[in-house]
Formats: C-alpha cells, structure tokens, sequence
C-alpha cells in the first residue's frame, strides 16, 4: 500500500486536480503515469444529471470503440443446433445450452459476455441473480440476443463496449490501454462520450454531463473539459 501511495502521490503532484484539461494533455498525463509492470487500463468516467431509478433517465447502450480496449474478451454463447456451431466457429470460449446454464449455476463464470439466440432465453432467464448482478444478462437492445450469433461474438471480440449508468448517475468504462498510442486513446475516449451524449434519456433535466474524468488502474484520476471531450 505505500507503494500505491506514494506512486499516486507523484502522480497527482503532476496535475492541477482543480483543473479541467483536454483530452490530448489528460491522455499525456496518464501515459506518463502509467508506470506499472503491467500494461494498466485507461478508464473513463462520466457523471451524468440523471437518477437511473426513474425509467425515463436511464442511459444505457452500446459502442464500438474504433481501436478496441485492449482486453481479451472472452464470449459465452447459449444456443442449439448450426447456431451453436457458428458460435464455436466464431471463437466463443463457453457454448451450451442447459448444460452451460448448469455450469454458471455452479460458480463457471470464466467469461465477459453472454449472447443467446430468442429460444434459449427461458434458460438464460433462470440465471438472473447469478448474471444480472454482474451486468451480463443478454438484452436484445444490447445486440446480446440474437440469431446472429457469428456477427454479436465478432462485435464483442472487436472493441464493443457496453454501458449502463449506476445509481449514483455515474458510467464508466475501459477504453483501451496505457501502451495504445495517444491518438488511438483520445480516439476512444471521443467515440464513448459521444455515444453517451447521443444516449441522453427523455427524462434528463439540466446538465446532463457534469463531469468528465480519465484515470489508469494505478495512477491518478484527470478531470478533463467535457466541451472538448465530444468535440466533432
């Protein structure tokens, strides 16, 4: 822990934490920072004028980043028959359909994503407590059940991230890689703030995006100018 301590502390005696900076400085920032033994993640976090307990304020979606994020998305797949063999063709890591339902049932949880073609979703359906909470439920506005199986596996494998506000009103997200360029950073972090923006719910009053942050796993957290964050 003083390890952490003192690497944040050097970190932000870098940075004016009053300040907001532009993408391209805040980028900078981090990749400098990022001085861990392992290739750190760079997140993105949003607070947003919205209370998600109303339904017409809820944002949620999904978006391509146009470099991916740098993780290796590993795809658990529900179907039967030539779908479940376009699912193992297309690379998913888990495919079943009530025998894979057993298997999460009993703690196998070694996937990022779920898809499920429409008839397996009274199997999916039992699994609620078990992926709801961890945000994996598939959801057919999410492109998560589908007959496509190939072309969902490929957009999960490609860069595609999903986003759903908290409670607090805030979304957050992975958007790629302290070793990604700063142009393919800045890049991603501009396509998920305008995803975003374009997601803004009926219900949203006032300011809808408050603040905008970037941090990496280790180093500090960069407010950054939303004006400039979804600049065309």
């Amino acid at each position: 822990m003083a390890k952490l301590g003192k690497r944040l502390k050097n970190g932000y005696s870098s940075i004016d934490r009053d300040a907001n900076y532009t993408i391209a400085d805040a980028v900078k920032i981090l990749k400098a920072a990022a001085i861990a033994k392992f290739d750190e993640t760079i997140e993105v976090a949003m607070n947003l004028g919205v209370d998600p307990k109303h339904a017409d304020q809820m944002v949620r979606g999904v978006v391509t980043l146009p470099h991916g994020t740098g993780k290796t998305m590993r795809v658990a797949v529900f179907a039967k028959g030539d779908k479940a063999k376009d699912a193992q063709s297309a690379g998913a890591e888990l495919v079943g359909a009530e025998d894979l339902g057993e298997k999460i049932n009993a703690g196998e949880m070694g996937f990022d994503r779920v898809i499920a073609t429409p008839d397996m979703m009274g199997v999916v359906g039992k699994l609620g407590k078990v992926l709801g909470p961890r945000g994996l439920m598939p959801n057919p506005k999410l492109g998560t059940v589908t007959t496509d199986v190939k072309a969902a596996i490929k957009n999960a494998k490609g860069g595609e991230v999903q986003f759903r506000v908290e409670k607090a009103g805030i979304v957050h997200a992975g958007i790629g890689k302290a070793s990604f360029s700063a142009e393919q950073l800045q890049e991603n972090v501009r396509a998920f703030v305008d995803a975003i923006v374009k997601a803004k719910p009926a219900g949203a009053k006032g300011m809808y995006v408050k603040r905008i942050s970037l941090s990496s796993t280790m180093g500090p957290g960069v407010k950054i100018n939303p004006s400039d964050a979804h600049a065309a």
